[in-house]
């Protein structure tokens, strides 16, 4: 059985299911968020080396990989149906160990973020929940769970402006564009998972509507999030910035040309792939500010 070979302690596992990659772009985000957003700029040294920043960072990551390790946990039967050579829960990590795990970077993620800031420590007490609830539950139901995600992607940049208090409508601009965008790739990772979601009673939008009809959605999503930046560029007076995101459009064009003609894992897959960027667009974007 592949779950004899598992161990309680993998450093490799560990790594892949925390998933270091987004995790490193969620500590970019944030410290971005805080050199630019809040600046200014000219005194970024005090915000790279900020300790309550960088306790911030760390407990976010925490968080977020607790929130990685219960939804592998409780994805495992589905995930050994759509990407089997990437499951570690079963595999590489026990079970009863990754649990552990789970509920040690949520303790260790909120403790943290207590120490950097009593709001930050709530914020964090709330995203644990909502995390646990979202692989318990809500990810099995249709759009629910891919707004939940998209509302905590957008939390993460928010989450600076309650630790300085200082809030601003350019925060909320960027919170909006990176909430948008990860609703979009969750759902194209439901279109991706189809298989397996539905060999376990997964009510995700592409098994209740159909690939037509859920496209359809994602396109209206994409329009409404397009309106909303073309608002934001008018107001901003910062010509770097809107040359940046105009020259993003032939992107944004080609996405919505592949997403047009995806209709295999491997094309869905591709514009996980894209949307990613288009975040990682979005974070070096701060710079120009």
């Amino acid at each position: 059985m592949a779950g004899s070979k598992a161990k309680v302690f993998s450093i490799k596992g560990l790594l892949k299911i925390t998933r270091i990659g987004n995790l490193m772009i969620i500590g970019l985000a944030q410290y971005m968020t805080a050199i630019f957003l809040i600046g200014p700029s000219a005194n970024w040294q005090h915000y790279l080396l900020s300790i309550p920043q960088f306790l911030t960072v760390i407990s976010t990551m925490l968080i977020s990989s607790a929130g990685y390790i219960i939804n592998d946990y409780y994805d495992q039967k589905i995930d050994i149906i759509n990407r089997p050579e990437k499951v570690v829960v079963g595999t590489n990590i026990k079970r009863r160990a990754a649990m552990f795990y789970h509920m040690l970077f949520n303790f260790l993620g909120v403790f943290i973020g207590i120490i950097a800031d009593w709001k930050i420590g709530l914020v964090h007490v709330v995203s644990s929940f909502l995390l646990w609830l979202y692989s318990n539950s809500l990810k099995r139901l249709p759009l629910i769970g891919n707004l939940l995600i998209g509302f905590l992607t957008g939390m993460a940049i928010l989450m600076i402006g309650i630790q300085y208090e200082n809030l601003n409508p350019l925060m909320f601009a960027y919170a909006l564009f990176a909430a948008s965008i990860m609703v979009i790739r969750e759902i194209i990772k439901d279109m991706e998972d189809m298989r397996g979601e539905q060999t376990h009673g997964v009510k995700s939008l592409p098994l209740l509507l159909g690939i037509r009809k859920t496209k359809h959605l994602l396109y209206i999503i994409c329009g409404v999030t397009a309106v909303f930046l073309v608002i934001f560029l008018i107001k901003v007076e910062n010509a770097y910035v809107v040359y940046y995101f105009l020259g993003l459009i032939p992107f944004v064009a080609f996405f919505l040309y592949k997403l047009k003609n995806a209709d295999t894992v491997k094309k869905f897959r591709y514009l996980k792939y894209l949307s990613n960027l288009m975040i990682l667009s979005g974070i070096i974007s701060m710079i120009f500010y």
